[in-house]
């Protein structure tokens, strides 16, 4: 694959917005070593914008005939190095991977029972029931069991867009074995006790954790087992969260942070009667769960970290070098990377963050992409921030899923 096209722009008028993308992807399509026939767009929108996407679909189906087209609603949508939140603003990404190694899918258009599946990006309408059972069920189909994407984000039409805009179920584009990608998960929220194994339950309502009463744990956890009505302890515990994880896997890592395969859920109320502890998902008898609070700085750290864990997989010395992080002028078009001569190459990144991050989190605006963007260097990139992130074969919350895919070769 050749290195990937990527615009975006801000504009309350959709028409002005698309006016300002296509003549940067233009612009990129006529260099050396970038993509000059696409094959698989990307469109990402926010909601301000979502009663036009398909409008915006269809002119970019005109100006890039025969291109498939995938994407999602978000609050906020994001390029190399900067994000667009809470305002009218569209991020396009176009590729050429081969035409025979993927496939869109949607309610009305399944994947066909011949194609080998190995990974694919997700978009999903956050009302679709079952949710957790239908992610699962996709991984299931898949040959490496990865799934990477989103819900989408939105206070109006929770749109995903594949080959159509579609209202419901979820939608994304599949991949085999010949596309390489790489991709991880990074959390945004600290343990603030020890993980704990669920030994009573009944639907979301948890009633003892290593046989002791939840809430007990949980007021030790933050300090608060000194308070004779819990209810004191009210603001406090509203912005405590749980970390829940399968019994095998590693709940808590050795840096005290959590394992991959931890999913965030609010905690929703607890039973000062009962001593219990309502969560906002069913965990079952042998799970593991750890109270935890989201917390910058190690969201920053996390970051860091599996940017680093992509950039050691790639091998440093065949990416572009790290980027300065200066105020970037939003809307210009950003400098294709060079191509490398040797060694697998980044030609473009997918990465979905959860609504509640983005730069105010992290200190400033753009401040998450950037990031991104000073590890990995100016590389192609587009996504959106969305209603719950998709990864493995689980649905997260206050997490980022950031996903390379490459040229391919080997050094």
């Amino acid at each position: 694959m050749n290195t990937f096209l990527h615009a975006h722009a801000a504009h309350p008028d959709w028409r002005m917005a698309l006016s300002m993308v296509l003549p940067q992807l233009d612009a990129q399509r006529g260099r050396p070593g970038a993509v000059a026939q696409p094959t698989l767009g990307w469109l990402y929108l926010t909601d301000h914008l979502a009663a036009h996407a398909d409008a915006l679909l269809d002119e970019l189906r005109r100006h890039f005939p025969g291109t498939h087209w995938v994407g999602s609603v978000g609050v906020g949508v994001m390029g190399s190095g900067v994000e667009y939140f809470d305002e009218p603003a569209l991020s396009v990404m176009l590729g050429d991977p081969p035409r025979g190694s993927f496939q869109v899918f949607s309610g009305v258009q399944p994947l066909p029972p011949g194609f080998a599946a190995h990974t694919a990006l997700v978009h999903a309408d956050p009302a679709t029931p079952d949710m957790d059972e239908l992610v699962g069920e996709l991984a299931d189909r898949m040959q490496g069991g990865y799934l990477f994407g989103g819900l989408a984000a939105s206070r109006s039409r929770a749109l995903h867009v594949a080959d159509g805009v579609w209202d419901g179920g979820l939608s994304g584009v599949a991949f085999d074995a010949s596309v390489p990608l790489v991709s991880r998960v990074t959390q945004g929220c600290q343990p603030v006790g020890p993980a704990r194994r669920i030994t009573q339950v009944e639907r979301n309502v948890v009633a003892t954790l290593d046989d002791e009463p939840a809430l007990d744990c949980l007021l030790r956890d933050l300090a608060l087992d000194g308070e004779t009505d819990p209810r004191q302890a009210l603001p406090r515990l509203q912005r405590t969260l749980v970390g829940l994880s399968d019994a095998a896997s590693p709940a808590i890592s050795r840096a005290g942070q959590f394992g991959v395969d931890t999913r965030v859920r609010h905690l929703i109320g607890i039973d000062p009667r009962q001593r219990g502890i309502a969560v906002a998902d069913e965990p079952a008898e042998g799970m593991q769960l750890a109270f935890c609070a989201r917390d910058a700085q190690a969201a920053r750290r996390d970051l860091v970290r599996i940017c680093a864990e992509i950039r050691e997989e790639l091998e440093p010395e065949v990416l572009p070098p790290p980027a300065p992080v200066p105020a970037l002028a939003r809307g210009l078009s950003p400098e294709v990377p060079r191509p490398c001569e040797a060694g697998r190459r980044i030609v473009g990144a997918v990465y979905v963050s959860c609504a509640g991050r983005g730069g105010p989190h992290f200190g400033g605006p753009s401040a998450e992409l950037q990031i991104v963007r000073h590890a990995l260097g100016d590389v192609p990139l587009t996504g959106f921030f969305a209603g719950g992130e998709i990864a493995h074969r689980h649905l997260y919350g206050y997490t980022g899923v950031l996903t390379v895919l490459t040229d391919g070769r080997a050094a």
